[in-house]
């Protein structure tokens, strides 16, 4: 077990659960009924344990390996493409584009999804097609769209540079260079971005002058009438689940290809809120460039209603309703995790 930054006892929960249930007391005045299980308390914004595999035990040799390898393009077939190619630390882990773009300029069907915060979650990829974070680590490596490398050509390659295997002999002792050490690796380092403490953790915890009167509003939208925490839940703000939420324009069957169950054709991945101010464009498709639009589109109820999520209803927000739920969701991101690009292993 490694416990991450911030983890344990929230400190003022008597003082954070009476401002929580006054805020739902306000929504129950108003005629905006709550579903119990939606309550929120403070124990549920606590950042949790990162449940590391017996395996996979976090070293800073390994951390050090796994961030050379994420950020070299030699993993790539063409040598211009690393892993931080897409996921760019300086836009929130992932490409600001409202697609991928990958090899030979190829431009791809998703949107690159930020890697923040993706050690809590219980499945990777928009389609939840892979397990673990080891598992995930390979896959873009060898897809042809994306990174076009093939590991029976990367070993080699990374056997023939000797800083690497100096590296590799550290991290993982007499284990040498495979596929299962690599994909270990970059697994390693991706377990150490994580999200920093928000505004909104520090109100949680008793600081009342953390966040305006305006995002205190918008939490009680958020955990009331626009309902966003039917999905969004937790201190990752992620159900770990799937939701056809009405996109425009998406062909993408989403989820139906790995579980044919007609309610999961188009449904994706409940994304992460943490951080969002710096990962626009929004949804699996990119198909919104602001908070606003976001907010508008489940305002209306979606805009595709084939096999819509049952959550999915217009929820008549006014204006003022809006631009709080838009204050409380900029709470969510915190001061960037500071990060160095790491100087590569010579080949020579």
């Amino acid at each position: 077990m490694m416990k991450a930054p911030n983890a344990g006892k929230v400190p003022g929960t008597q003082h954070r659960r009476l401002t929580l249930l006054t805020a739902i007391g306000l929504l129950g005045a108003f005629g905006w009924l709550v579903p119990h299980e939606t309550l929120a308390a403070p124990a549920d914004y606590q950042r949790p344990e990162l449940r590391i595999p017996k395996d996979s035990t976090l070293t800073p040799e390994r951390i050090a390996l796994g961030k050379a390898l994420f950020f070299d393009p030699r993993l790539s077939g063409s040598n211009w493409i690393s892993c931080a190619t897409c996921h760019n630390p300086a836009l929130g882990w992932s490409d600001g584009l409202p697609t991928a773009i990958g090899h030979n300029m190829q431009v791809l069907g998703r949107a690159t999804p930020t890697i923040l915060n993706t050690a809590y979650n219980k499945k990777q990829f928009w389609d939840g097609r892979s397990p673990t974070l080891e598992h995930q680590a390979l896959g873009p490596i060898e897809a042809a769209g994306e990174m076009n490398q093939t590991l029976a050509e990367l070993i080699p390659e990374l056997k023939a540079i000797p800083g690497y295997e100096l590296m590799f002999e550290r991290a993982y002792p007499q284990e040498g260079i495979t596929d299962k050490t690599i994909a270990k690796a970059i697994a390693a380092f991706e377990r150490t971005i994580v999200s920093t403490e928000a505004p909104f953790d520090r109100w949680v915890s008793g600081d009342e002058s953390a966040i305006s009167d305006a995002a205190k509003r918008g939490f009680a939208l958020f955990e009331g009438k626009a309902n966003c925490a039917a999905c969004h839940q937790k201190f990752n703000f992620v159900d770990d689940g799937f939701h056809n939420i009405g996109l425009p324009s998406t062909d993408d069957p989403g989820r139906y290809v790995l579980v044919k169950v007609d309610v999961l054709q188009g449904a994706f991945k409940t994304p992460t809120l943490r951080d969002i101010t710096r990962t626009a464009p929004y949804m699996h498709n990119g198909v919104y460039a602001t908070l606003a639009e976001v907010i508008d589109h489940y305002d209306v109820g979606g805009v595709n209603k084939s096999n819509l999520d049952p959550n999915m209803k217009p929820l008549r927000l006014t204006a003022s309703e809006k631009k709080d739920l838009t204050e409380f969701l900029k709470a969510l991101t915190g001061a960037p995790l500071e990060i160095t690009v790491p100087n590569l292993p010579s080949a020579f």
